[in-house]
This record gives C-alpha cells, sequence and structure tokens, in this order.
C-alpha cells in the first residue's frame, strides 16, 4: 500500500516521480533516472495547476507535451506512458476543489492538449532536421572537388546516422540507396529489399489525387520539391503513413539528376490522433456519434447538391426523469445504452445515422435523393422499437419517446435552424400526449419562436412599463347600473403591438413573473377603485363601484398573497368589500384546506372572492359549500345557445339550475359574454344578478366605464 503523502508539494513530487519511473526507459537521454525527475517536476506543477485552475487552459497541456521532446522524449512510447501516467495519476495527487468528474475531465482534455502539443514539437523538430538534412545534400553536390571526400563524409554521417528515413533514386524512379531508418521503417532486412525498386510501384489507395502530379512535375524538372502525407504498405500487410518530402538534385550544370526522399514515420502519431478525435466525436456512454460529430454530417448534408435532401427525426425520453430520480443515475444510463442500441438497429440503411446528443436526447439523419417518405418510416421504426419495455435492476420499465421530424432539400436551411424546428416540432408531439412523432410546419415554427421572443422580453417589459389595463363594466341586470369593472391587463409590445393576456399570462405563469405582474395589476386596479369612489363622493357616479382582478393559480400559492393584498387596500385607503378576487375553477378543483386558507383569510376581512368560468371545471356542486367564494361567474359556453330567438332550450335549463343552486347558497352570479339585447334579457329574467360582455361595451379606459355601447355584437 502506498503511504498518502503529507501535504501538496509532496503529492506533485510524489507523481513525477512515478511519471519519471514510466517514462525514463524509453528517453534517449544522458541524464540519470533522479536528474529526469527533477525535469519533470516543473512540468508536473503546470499539470497541477491547469488541472486546478478556474477556467481551462489548454496551453498548459500542449506546453507540457513540447516539453517532453525538448527532454529528448521522442520515442512514440514515451508519450503512451506520458498520458496513462496523466490519465490515472494526476487527479489522484493533483486535484483540488470540484467534483471528481469535473475534474477526470479536465485531465482527458489536458491529455489530448499534451498529445497536440507533443505531436506539434516533434513535427517542428523533425522538418528542422529535413532542412539540415537537405542543406546538407544540397551542399554536398555543389562542393569544389578538393573538398569532395570531405563532403562526402559528412553527407554519409548525416545519411546513416539520421532518425528519419533517407532515399535516393534516379529520374526514372529507380531506388538506388537508402539508410536504416528507411529501412527499419518499412520492417528490416537488408538494403538490397529495396534498392532496385521503383518508387511509383509504392502507390497506395487512400494516396490524395495531387500526390502523383507533384512527384511528375519534380521529375520533370518544373518543381525543385514538394511536401505531403503519404501511405505505404509494408511487406508484413500493414500500413506505414509518413510526412514525405522530395527535393530534386542537380548537377554542377543545373541539370537534374537524382530525387532525395525525406521520411517521418507518423502511424504512431496518426493512430493517436484517430484515437483522440474518435474520443472527441463519440458519446463515451453509449458509443454513438455525439453533438459534435451529428453537426458536421449534418452541415455536409445540407450542402449536398441539387436534387438532394436530407430527414432528421429529433427524440426526446418521455418520463426519462421519473426514472433517473427514483431508480437513480445508473439504471438511467443502463437504459441509455439500451435505447442507443435500438436506435442503431432502426438505422442501418446507406445514408442513415443516430447520435446523441445529450441527456436523454438523440437524433436520426437519413440522406439521400428521397427523404420524404422514408423519414416518417425511420420515425415508426424508432416508435415500434421503443415499445419493448427495457428489463433494468427486475424491473421492466416502459420507454417512450416524443419525435420532431424535419425534411426538405439541401442547400435551403443552415444547420442550426433545421435542429431548432426539429425541436419546436418534438416538443409539439410531447404536448399532444408523447409517444408519436409531428412534422415541422413553419407556421407552428414561427409561433413557438415568437412565444420564446415574447418569454425573453417579459422580465423587462414590466420595468418598462410596457403593460396596461382595460375594464370591463360589470351591469346590474335589474337596473341596467354599471355596480363595478374587471381589470383586464394587456402588453403593448414595441414589435407585436397590443397582446391580450391569452398571449402572455401563460408565458408569466411559466416564467414566475406572474407573481409581480398580478401584484403591479392588483395595485393599479386598486387604485383606480379609490379615484372611482371618490368621484362616486363628488356625484359623478352613483353607488359604490368595485372592481375584479385576477388572481392566478401561482398567485394563489404564494405565501405573501394575503399579505400584500392588505398591505395594497390600506396604502390606498380603499375598503375590503371595492375588491373581488377572481379564480378559475380549475384552480379550486380538489384544493385542500392549505390552498384554501388565504381565500378564506381574504374573505373573511370582506374581499369578495368570485369563482370565475364556472362550469368548465366539472367540479362537484356541493363542493361549493366548502369554497369561501360569494359570487359565481357563469362561463360563457353556457349562455351562448341564449343569444337569440327562440333561445336552446337545454342551456336555458342549465342556467336556471345553476342560478337556483346559487342562490340557494347565498351567492351572485354574474354572467360573462353576453354579446344581445335578448341573452342580457333573458337572463336577467331567470335572475341573474350581473353580466358583462360586448353588448353593454368592450374592454376600455377607467374614464369610459358608464358609457353602455347596448348593441348586439354576435
Amino acid at each position: 500500500m502506498i503511504a498518502e503523502p503529507d501535504g501538496p508539494e509532496d503529492r506533485l513530487r510524489r507523481f513525477a516521480t512515478i511519471w519519471s519511473r514510466a517514462v525514463f526507459p524509453v528517453t534517449s537521454t544522458s541524464l540519470t533516472r533522479p536528474e529526469f525527475e527533477q525535469r519533470l517536476v516543473p512540468l508536473a506543477r503546470r499539470l497541477s495547476e491547469a488541472l486546478r485552475a478556474r477556467t481551462f487552459e489548454p496551453d498548459e497541456g500542449r506546453a507540457v507535451g513540447a516539453a517532453l521532446v525538448a527532454e529528448h522524449c521522442t520515442d512514440p512510447e514515451a508519450l503512451s506512458r506520458s498520458l496513462d501516467c496523466v490519465d490515472a495519476y494526476l487527479v489522484l495527487y493533483c486535484a483540488g476543489e470540484g467534483r471528481p468528474e469535473d475534474q477526470r475531465a479536465r485531465a482527458a482534455r489536458l491529455q489530448h492538449a499534451m498529445a497536440a502539443g507533443y505531436a506539434a514539437a516533434l513535427r517542428d523538430r523533425t522538418l528542422a532536421e529535413q532542412e539540415a538534412i537537405s542543406a546538407a545534400a544540397l551542399a554536398a553536390q555543389g562542393a569544389v572537388a578538393r573538398a569532395l571526400h570531405a563532403t562526402e563524409a559528412r553527407f554519409r554521417a548525416v545519411f546513416e546516422g539520421a532518425a528519419i528515413g533517407i532515399g535516393i533514386a534516379d529520374l526514372e524512379g529507380t531506388i538506388l540507396q537508402v539508410n536504416g531508418a528507411l529501412l527499419r521503417m518499412f520492417g528490416g532486412g537488408s538494403e538490397r529489399t529495396l534498392r532496385g525498386h521503383n518508387v511509383e510501384n509504392w502507390s497506395h489507395p487512400e494516396d490524395a489525387p495531387h500526390v502523383w502530379r507533384l512527384y511528375q512535375e519534380l521529375v520533370r524538372g518544373e518543381r525543385e520539391h514538394y511536401h505531403v502525407e503519404k501511405a505505404f504498405n509494408r511487406p508484413d500487410g500493414t500500413v506505414l503513413w509518413t510526412n514525405l518530402t522530395v527535393s530534386l538534385l542537380r548537377d554542377a550544370d543545373g541539370e537534374p539528376r537524382y530525387q532525395l526522399a525525406l521520411m517521418e514515420d507518423t502511424t504512431e502519431r496518426r493512430l493517436l490522433n484517430l484515437r483522440l478525435r474518435y474520443e472527441a466525436t463519440h458519446d463515451a456512454l453509449t458509443g454513438l456519434p455525439n453533438r459534435t460529430l451529428f453537426f458536421e454530417r449534418l452541415e455536409k448534408a445540407l450542402a449536398a447538391g441539387e436534387g438532394q435532401r436530407f430527414g432528421l427525426c429529433y427524440l426526446d425520453l418521455d418520463g426519462f426523469k421519473a426514472i433517473n430520480d427514483s431508480l437513480g443515475h445508473a439504471a438511467g444510463d443502463r437504459l441509455l445504452v439500451e435505447v442507443a442500441d435500438r436506435l442503431q438497429a432502426c438505422a442501418t440503411a446507406p445514408g442513415e445515422m443516430v447520435a446523441r446528443l445529450g441527456g436523454d436526447e438523440f437524433v436520426a439523419l437519413i440522406t439521400g435523393p428521397d427523404t420524404q417518405k422514408a423519414v416518417d418510416e425511420l420515425a415508426e421504426r424508432v416508435i415500434g422499437a421503443l415499445a419493448t419495455p427495457v428489463r433494468i435492476e427486475g424491473r421492466e420499465l416502459l420507454v417512450r419517446g416524443s419525435i420532431g421530424i424535419v425534411e426538405g432539400p439541401a442547400g435551403e436551411r443552415g444547420a442550426a435552424e433545421v435542429l431548432r424546428s426539429a425541436d419546436i416540432t418534438m416538443y409539439r408531439a410531447k404536448s399532444a400526449g408523447g409517444n408519436r412523432y409531428e412534422i415541422a410546419d413553419a407556421e407552428a415554427d414561427a409561433r413557438a419562436i415568437t412565444r420564446h421572443s415574447l418569454t425573453m422580453a417579459l422580465p423587462m417589459a414590466l420595468d418598462r412599463g410596457e403593460f396596461f389595463i382595460e375594464y370591463q363594466p360589470l351591469v346590474h341586470l335589474g337596473d341596467g347600473s354599471v355596480r363595478g369593472a374587471e381589470a383586464l391587463v394587456r402588453w403593448l409590445h414595441p414589435q407585436h403591438g397590443v397582446l391580450g393576456p391569452d398571449r402572455f399570462i401563460p408565458l408569466a405563469e411559466d416564467t414566475g413573473l406572474i407573481v409581480p405582474l398580478g401584484r403591479w395589476v392588483l395595485e393599479q386596479s386598486v387604485r383606480q377603485a379609490r379615484e372611482w369612489r371618490e368621484r362616486e363622493r363628488r356625484g359623478d357616479y352613483s353607488g359604490p363601484l368595485r372592481v375584479n382582478v385576477n388572481l392566478s393559480p401561482c398567485q394563489l400559492t404564494h405565501p405573501g398573497l394575503v399579505q400584500e393584498t392588505v398591505d395594497i387596500l390600506e396604502r390606498a385607503g380603499v375598503e375590503p368589500g371595492a375588491l373581488c378576487l377572481e379564480v378559475t375553477e380549475s384552480a379550486l378543483i380538489g384544493a385542500d384546506d392549505e390552498v384554501l386558507r388565504p381565500l378564506r383569510r381574504l374573505a373573511e376581512m370582506g374581499v369578495d372572492i368570485a369563482l370565475d368560468d364556472f362550469g368548465t371545471g366539472y367540479s362537484n356542486l356541493a363542493n361549493l359549500r366548502r369554497l369561501p367564494v360569494s359570487v359565481l361567474k357563469l362561463d360563457r359556453s353556457f349562455t351562448r345557445g341564449m343569444q337569440h330567438f327562440p333561445a336552446d332550450p337545454v342551456d336555458q335549463k342549465i342556467v336556471e339550475g345553476i342560478v337556483s343552486l346559487a342562490h340557494s347558497l347565498d351567492l351572485a352570479v354574474t354572467v360573462e359574454g353576453v354579446e344581445t339585447g335578448h341573452q342580457a334579457e333573458q337572463l336577467r329574467v331567470m335572475g341573474c344578478d350581473t353580466a358583462q360582455g360586448w353588448y353593454y361595451a368592450r374592454p376600455g379606459p377607467p374614464d369610459r366605464l358608464h358609457d353602455l355601447a347596448l348593441v348586439d355584437a354576435s
């Protein structure tokens, strides 16, 4: 067992010791291992500081990778062992504050940065060697005769001792001479195994189109050198990847004579880059392509030529959070892996791919000339694949998903726009009950985007004073006098004009802004009630006027409702009887005493409570006895059939029954949506107390409260 070091510096040096023991055997250095360890201590400290830094700096990792090359750790095994040490011990010995998974994620990113820095430094070092060798070769052929032997000796020393492969061939491509490093790259053997071969036989399927064009230009004397990345087949069947530089050698008269090839073995580096690329573009949990790779494929599909189309399925699992919360994240992860496997089985045809965007969100992409029908079939296969329950920890879990589909021709939209449309459509499918797919609709997208922009603008709208209140009269059916008004908030939006409450109240409820907005409406309405009372005392109005203010279910559960209402009434100097709070029937269905308590307290103070939209919530009529209400506001759906003669007899019976029941419980009845004189007369005969609607007046400013139209508006 390893004893735990005492302090941060001890832990840092312990990490450096482990690192040096792993890497020293594969380094080309004259230092002893303890001396080499001292060289690694500053590098370990830079990694430790980068791990614990507030913001991640990849340059630190790249600098450490470059420093390894400077310390002669040029063997590919040295990088591999260094990355293994960082992966296994950096977090263990050098972790700071924060969650372990975040520390490990940062350590992984440091590994990537180290590998990049190492590769860049090694490439620069190799290029420097190549330049030195090329310079030596050119100097050798241009030297004067009296220094020929010395020059050849120097060239031979460079040729044989170089760490990179060197080969010389004539202009026909016949290999004349190779050094030991190049032989080792091709698997060893003697120089005779390569001498005499023609370089044109070394073509490879992955050669870029321009490789052999550059070669022909060089041997014709049209080019002095070129640099490419090229693959070669080794005798054992493996592939050798190289950075290849080919230079043209001319004689004393300037005529092309030979070609000089310099090869750097990049096979290990390429494999490392491929591994890092895979990790950067694939989801660690499911193995599926991640968001990065998906966007690359989507952008490529959208940039395809004329006649090409695409189809996108955006999937979100229904109820996944409940599984995570009840069974734990480990069970949730196993469920995601199973879902990923099923999705992959649904998209196996050419041009189809599945990716995980994050959480429980997946996407399936299909491309080709005809995707309109194929994308629908793909969505149906996905829903069918999810229908079979998943067995986890002895339980069978039913998995359902909501899918948004976007399909169309390539070249018309960007990737972000397509994904946004798919996301909006997916939520439309989820709102419709889930376990289904919906197809994107431009008008629905526009509505969702507008809804989002309104949501974002709501907080500042209240601060900028963009809301105002209109009042609709409440008329007594007995004598036709105005007894009060309902306060109806409006939003004067800078771009969309005047918006009714149905456009923004649900958004305010979703964001929590309904509480401050409702408080503002209550304050303004109570102040208006005070002004009406003052004008009544001056004789401008006859009879006291009451103001009705709508109360959202969110406000009903707000702990400060009662005290805020009391404070507003007291500041305005208005009696509680001048205020009526309207609560929808649906908000009080099944409400317990905890929810009803603030309403009871307000009712005891003298504030009237109206049950709004009565008849739409399917509540038990017997429940009216336990609710602290004094007014029933009958929903307009019950009186629409009474607008014209003859009235609907069914509607008449329903209204008569409700009015009789309400009066037996000592409740007043207000009818909404009165639009004709015939309708108003019928309701008066039935005994309804007050009414409001366009027959009397549309909502308007408070100074026009008594301007009744009395004109049919049906």
